[in-house]
């Protein structure tokens, strides 16, 4: 995969008004280059992991980057990662700056995994893919989701996609 590049998420399916419904071909199994790749980085508050402000805190950030020009249909991922089972941060890929948030980097090479399921399953899925880094040679705890849809979509859609990202180098 070229650097700073994701797999494609498909978005022709969207009987929700929300949420596209998953396609997981090409994410499954992927090795991700990044260098200095942009997003905007946003925490959100959490009660034992669940978090509580999630709509609101994305719903703010999606507004910013598409009015600062910087959403990009071809290179879509929001990155998360629990913090404490208190807070949660979240970076979202972007083209360019987004003045109004928190601007940051990632760089480093990541393998991709797509799980299906409850999210009550996201500690074991977290450990596989601890597991998966670990097989790759990388000593790394770095793991974020990708939750590819909100639970009311996953519901409607009758599947959970969510894609593991470890840090391998």
């Amino acid at each position: 995969m070229q650097t700073n590049a994701v797999p494609h998420l498909d978005q022709s399916i969207n009987t929700t008004g929300c949420c596209p419904k998953f396609n997981p071909d090409g994410w499954d199994d992927q090795t991700l280059h990044f260098e200095d790749k942009p997003f905007v980085k946003a925490t959100t508050r959490s009660a034992v992991h669940i978090p509580l402000n999630m709509g609101t805190v994305f719903g703010r950030v999606q507004n910013h980057i598409e009015e600062a020009g910087a959403y990009d249909q071809d290179d879509i991922i929001v990155l998360s990662q629990d913090q404490s089972r208190w807070k949660a941060d979240h970076y979202f890929s972007v083209s360019g700056v987004v003045a109004d948030e928190d601007m940051t980097t990632l760089s480093g090479d990541f393998v991709t995994k797509v799980f299906e399921g409850p999210y009550r399953d996201a500690k074991q899925w977290y450990e596989e893919m601890k597991s998966l880094a670990a097989q790759r040679g990388s000593t790394s705890e770095d793991v974020y989701f990708f939750y590819t849809t909100c639970p009311r979509c996953a519901k409607a859609y009758g599947q959970n996609y969510v894609v593991g990202v470890a840090r391998i180098n």
